[in-house]
């Protein structure tokens, strides 16, 4: 189990505070705003009324005991510069910002942030990558440059092993893990390079954004 401080009850603060609770960490959640704060305190560990702007709260709180803390407010460049600027002074071991701009990303990178997102972008991407081929069932962006994606097995590749397709020097790709149609449910991690893919199994490759979206014209 691990601890997180989640500051700025909106959508996305809440989604990210309930969600880490319901996987079973410890959440303490810090809103400004009564009605917010309310609403998730059934949800997470401790939920707390207070400005994060104030270093001497978040020092009472003993964020500095906390594994990550995520700074969840967007809107507002100064007041998440500074909430990000009291989380590092206070020695949090990781701090994660929402931005909402690659000069919001700029500013809270300057001041310590060790992670810094933007969900609508991050969002956008998941839902061109699963528009643009009906076979791409998930897509996840590690950073600006790399990515992991699952997608349905090609109809070409059925019947071939993994050495015999070679997608790390064909698409300069590599497949960490297959998920077998006839064993529903269940992951193979690090298949070998024997492995033979067959209709309705899906396979999962991590690589550059640029490399993963060339898989979509694989049919």
């Amino acid at each position: 189990m691990k601890t997180f401080v989640v500051i700025g009850l909106g959508r996305f603060g809440t989604a990210i505070a309930r969600e880490l609770s319901a996987l079973g960490h410890e959440v303490l959640a810090i809103d400004v705003a009564e009605e917010k704060v309310q609403r998730v305190a059934d949800k997470v560990t401790h939920a707390v009324i207070g400005d994060a702007r104030d270093i001497n709260v978040l020092n009472a709180l003993g964020v500095r005991n906390f594994d990550c803390a995520v700074v969840a407010l967007g809107s507002d460049v100064g007041n998440s510069a500074l909430i990000t600027l009291n989380l590092k002074e206070l020695g949090v071991k990781q701090v994660v910002c929402k931005a909402q701009s690659h000069v919001h990303q700029r500013v809270l990178e300057k001041i310590g942030a060790d992670r810094v997102i933007f969900p609508e972008h991050e969002m956008g991407v998941k839902l061109a990558q699963g528009l643009s081929s009906s076979n791409v069932l998930n897509f996840i962006e590690f950073s600006e440059d790399y990515g992991i994606v699952e997608l349905a097995s090609p109809k070409s590749w059925h019947g071939k092993t993994i050495r015999e397709l070679d997608v790390r020097n064909a698409f300069h790709v590599n497949i960490i893990a297959v998920r077998k149609a006839d064993q529903p449910g269940a992951l193979n991690v690090a298949p070998g390079a024997g492995c033979v893919l067959e209709a309705g199994d899906n396979v999962v490759a991590v690589g550059r954004s640029e490399d993963i979206n060339r898989l979509h014209e694989v049919q």
